[in-house]
């Protein structure tokens, strides 16, 4: 069973948790809270030296960081993962976008407005800059959006669950949405999708509220 680091509020640990579970895979989910440090400590760092959730430990005392490299390793073999050549350099293409134009941008932007207490104040010099450079980047992804159901393949793959994670947080610092029809209709057909997860999901929660059912009743 894969052992799982991750940070329930981060977009990025999200990916791989959403992945999984539209995978049904088990895996044993370990909170990480960066924001308390925990990231830092000598342990985690033996394990990732960057300091950075999410970490999947595929066999013992073997890890794997970056989560788009994370996705690419799960979804290997499944319905998640294209299966010529030229669809899954598609993919990729989609993934590596994700990484180089929308995570520093929005992701930057939920980390500092939603998750650090005073952080509009602390980065106000750069909110503007991610604003414009965020809503590019939604740009390029609603022009592909009008013609496409989905980033590659005509399906569902690992290219829109990199995608999904920040783009769905969007609203939560001060991107708004409106004007991206194509997009909204994208994050829908997404949360659609059979074994869909929230991100406020956590593995076990349905056996938890059943037991808590059972208790009351």
């Amino acid at each position: 069973m894969y052992k799982l680091y991750s940070m329930q509020r981060s977009g990025n640990s999200y990916k791989v948790r959403l992945a999984l579970a539209l995978l049904n895979a088990p895996y044993r989910a370990i909170e990480i809270d960066i924001l308390r440090g925990e990231s830092r400590t000598p342990d985690f760092l033996s394990k990732n030296p960057s300091g950075q959730v999410p970490l999947l430990e595929v066999a013992e005392g073997r890890y794997l960081a970056e989560s788009n490299a994370i996705l690419w390793y799960v979804a290997g073999g499944t319905s998640l993962a294209p299966e010529t050549r030229i669809e899954r350099a598609e993919a990729l293409q989609w993934m590596f976008f994700e990484q180089h134009a929308l995570e520093p941008n929005i992701g930057a932007a939920y980390f500092w407005l939603s998750l650090v207490r005073g952080g509009r104040d602390l980065q106000t010099h750069a909110l503007e800059d991610w604003m414009e450079r965020g809503y590019a980047a939604l740009q390029v992804m609603e022009n592909h959006l009008k013609t496409h159901e989905y980033f590659a393949t005509g399906q569902l793959t690992v290219a829109d669950i990199a995608l999904y994670g920040y783009t769905h947080l969007a609203d939560r610092c001060d991107y708004d949405l409106a004007t991206f029809p194509a997009i909204r209709g994208w994050l829908r057909r997404v949360e659609q999708t059979p074994g869909f997860v929230s991100m406020d999901w956590r593995p076990g929660a349905e056996i938890d509220d059943a037991a808590g059912m059972a208790a009351e009743a």
